[in-house]
């Protein structure tokens, strides 16, 4: 299982950046995908996740109304749209991905711990 994250970088208040994960080892249309992200000093937190078994898709309440996540079955990629960003979503953006039945995804976004494959991160600044 390899998951590659891209599209991180630095953006104003207020501005948009797209993360992308790339997936390959697995069978995608079976898997969650979850992002999560990690500022200095604090726990990872979840941002968002996805079902491609059935298209679900979940989001912290602190970026509800703001990101959106999607997933291409036939890239093998979802990404996350950021929008009206804050400098309190600078952190490294991490994927993840693992199997899990539809009644349970959302509740991953509060255990981490539950994916067991992870991408390498990609660092999210925005700047006031």
């Amino acid at each position: 299982v390899q998951l590659v994250e891209s599209g991180g970088g630095l953006v104003q208040t207020g501005g948009s950046l797209t993360l992308s994960c790339a997936a390959s080892g697995f069978t995608f249309g079976d898997w969650s995908i979850a992002w999560f992200r990690q500022a200095p000093g604090k726990e990872r937190e979840g941002v968002s996740c996805i079902s491609n078994i059935d298209g679900s898709t979940y989001y912290s309440d602190s970026v509800k109304g703001r990101f959106t996540i999607s997933s291409d079955s036939a890239k093998k990629t979802v990404h996350l749209h950021m929008n009206n960003l804050k400098p309190e979503d600078t952190a490294v953006y991490y994927c993840a991905a693992d199997f899990f039945y539809t009644d349970y995804v959302s509740r991953t976004l509060s255990r981490p711990g539950e994916y067991d494959y992870w991408g390498q991160g990609t660092q999210v600044t925005v700047s006031s």
